[in-house]
């Protein structure tokens, strides 16, 4: 991968965690998929308490990232919001309520990616 591409996919992170810490999205973790997977480079997982929390927090990523010139490329779940992909090409935000979350568990699955603390982005 060329430098000026990781750089513009974490730089696409950092807004997403923004934009997700601005909206009080819980347990935001960070994992560099780039060395795994030819997907993304990350995954940013997050919670919500509630459909209407998980909506917000999907609408205020896409609107911070569609200001900084990177519109997101598909939407997954909005509807029903227990579970939210928002796919911007190098970097996929999935937004989860509890139980989807610990069904689901995107962690375990990509342990083999390199997990970052959201404040080292």
């Amino acid at each position: 991968m060329d430098n000026k591409n990781n750089n513009n996919s974490l730089q696409t992170a950092k807004l997403a965690i923004q934009a997700l810490e601005d909206k009080k999205g819980e347990d935001i973790r960070v994992i560099d998929i780039s060395q795994v997977s030819v997907l993304a480079d990350y995954f940013i997982i997050a919670g919500g308490n509630n459909p209407s929390q998980i909506q917000a927090l999907s609408d205020n990523v896409e609107e911070k990232l569609a200001r900084a010139g990177c519109p997101v490329r598909q939407i997954e779940g909005y509807d029903t919001a227990n579970w939210i992909l928002l796919d911007f090409g190098d970097v996929i935000v999935h937004i989860f309520d509890r139980e989807n979350r610990l069904l689901y568990d995107l962690e375990r699955i990509w342990r083999d990616g390199k997990f970052i603390l959201p404040e080292e982005i």
